[in-house]
């Protein structure tokens, strides 16, 4: 098996906000920093606001680290970690995620 996973097009990417994948009956967001070419790749699932709605949350920074706020609630998560910074008892599962020529891929196994 594949180690790694295409999900969809560079093309498909809007700087400094997210996009939603479906990947092995997952939803996952990936957000791309246009200011740093950075790619992350976290949960879609709000667990405090409990919906699958990370891809539509407003990336920033806090305290000079990537995040993206909650379209919801707005708590602010982790980019790098995907721990909630105002509560870090909830958090988002992570995932690998590269570019590939124009393909952007996740790693596999896709747990969570």
């Amino acid at each position: 098996m594949n180690e790694w996973l295409t999900v969809c097009s560079t093309d498909d990417l809007v700087p400094h906000t997210g996009v939603c994948a479906k990947v092995e009956d997952k939803q996952v967001a990936i957000f791309y920093c246009q200011r740093s070419d950075e790619l992350y790749a976290l949960c879609n699932y709000d667990p405090i606001g409990q919906a699958y709605v990370m891809s539509r949350g407003i990336m920033g920074s806090l305290e000079g680290q990537p995040c993206v706020a909650s379209p919801l609630y707005k708590q602010h998560f982790n980019l790098l970690t995907g721990e909630c910074i105002e509560d870090p008892q909830f958090k988002l599962t992570r995932f690998d995620v590269r570019v590939s020529g124009n393909e952007v891929q996740l790693k596999r196994p896709m747990a969570a």
